[in-house]
């Protein structure tokens, strides 16, 4: 009687050349292919249909392993179990399960990675890293993605909702983005428990009725004479950097990080691109008499990439509060100074509002006016800038008092 099982030998195995089919028995068959490729089918007959099962390539299965698991189909087609479904099942469980290992922080550092190269800058990535650092990892950052829930997210934003709501609105959003970018890569499933709309808006007060104001000193105006005088006594490129700043109204990031190929001295220009800019549109600025001159004596002794460079390269962003330290002006703040530049534009000229703004680099009215608005009013802004340069040559009339630039917390 002929063998029903275990028909083929190794040495046949290693022989079949010819392209077709070769049974070994219960089902099992050696398959191979016009390439001279071998692998194994397993063909079984389900609620009356013809099907076969895919086991491997001989070079991965042998024929004892294939003969194997060709006895582990038959017995789940005796018990009514479809082996390609079943199959199917035991895939999904194990990318469940691979999927519930990643933890809330592995899949933070895949959407960091991910989306790195739509941040404009580094400081951007970093903002992320640490609000994560500080006030997500220790709370859930090692535990699976899908078990982080409402009351995790809760126990993360409650303690910072009122005292930091700027920061705390951050981290939310962030914990949402994440969540939102585990859930597109099936590492979890259900509602986002980070959701603000219709959901935490019904935990958590709006931060608009608890969010303190932080406040940025700022001089008044008619010092600024008397303070630029005092600011041009000192030596170094931090003094010339901060009256640079003055002259400019821009913002200590802005002026740092400037480099020589974005001035134009011919122009008397000087352009920031858009990636270093916080609205990241690009920003042309008119530069006056003197910051021109500021520049042309670094030009004649500075040897780096940057206008205003320190020992290993742009200066530390605490250079100015510094310096304004060594000035014995604990009250205010180089920030501030933009404040100064605006209120001097209302209280003493007769520019208009758009002009000052544009000036700022703010926006000017909403998505409509934008549109139609081509100009950037540059010979407007050149003939302010030439003014406020002259303003802040001349001796302070009186000493005022120092007001305050209101900006919401910043994380």
């Amino acid at each position: 009687m002929a063998r029903q099982f275990n028909k083929l030998s190794a040495l046949e195995l290693r022989s079949k050349r010819k392209p077709g089919r070769y049974a070994d028995g219960g089902g099992l068959y050696l398959q191979v292919s016009r390439s001279n490729t071998k692998a194994w089918i397993f063909r079984f007959k389900f609620d009356g249909r013809e099907r076969q099962m895919g086991l491997g390539a001989t070079h991965a299965v042998s024929l004892k392993q294939a003969r194997e698991e060709a006895t582990r189909c038959r017995k789940l087609v005796v018990d009514r179990i479809d082996p390609i479904e079943a199959r199917n099942a035991e895939k999904t469980r194990r990318a469940l399960e691979a999927a519930q290992a990643k933890t809330f922080k592995d899949c933070a550092e895949a959407y960091m990675k991910a989306m790195g190269a739509e941040w404009k800058n580094a400081k951007h990535a970093s903002q992320w890293r640490n609000t994560l650092a500080t006030y997500v990892y220790p709370k859930f950052g090692n535990l699976p993605v899908q078990s982080i829930d409402v009351g995790m997210v809760m126990d993360v934003l409650e303690p910072i909702w009122t005292k930091k709501t700027e920061t705390a609105g951050r981290v939310r959003g962030r914990i949402e983005k994440i969540l939102d970018w585990a859930s597109a890569r099936t590492y979890r499933v259900g509602e986002n428990p980070a959701r603000w709309r219709g959901h935490l808006d019904n935990l958590l007060p709006k931060p608009n009725k608890v969010r303190k104001v932080q406040h940025h000193p700022a001089l008044s105006f008619d010092e600024i004479g008397t303070f630029i005088k005092e600011l041009r006594s000192r030596e170094g490129p931090s003094a010339k950097g901060l009256e640079f700043l003055i002259l400019t109204a821009t913002r200590t990031n802005e002026v740092l990080g400037a480099t020589w190929d974005e001035v134009d001295l011919a122009k008397a220009e000087w352009t920031i691109p858009a990636k270093r800019m916080k609205s990241a549109k690009a920003h042309k600025i008119p530069l006056s008499n003197r910051a021109i001159a500021i520049l042309q004596e670094l030009e004649s002794v500075e040897n780096s990439k940057f206008l205003f460079a320190g020992p290993n390269g742009a200066m530390s962003n605490m250079v100015f509060l510094n310096l304004l330290k060594r000035m014995k002006r604990n009250d205010i703040t180089a920030h501030g100074f933009r404040s100064t530049f605006r209120d001097w534009v209302a209280e003493c000229t007769a520019h208009s509002r758009e002009v000052a703004e544009m000036a700022l680099a703010h926006a000017i009215g909403d998505k409509t006016e934008e549109a139609y608005r081509r100009g950037d009013l540059f010979e407007k802004r050149r003939r302010l800038m030439n003014e406020w340069a002259d303003y802040c040559n001349q001796p302070s009339p009186k000493f005022g008092s120092v007001h305050t630039l209101h900006l919401r917390e910043r994380a």
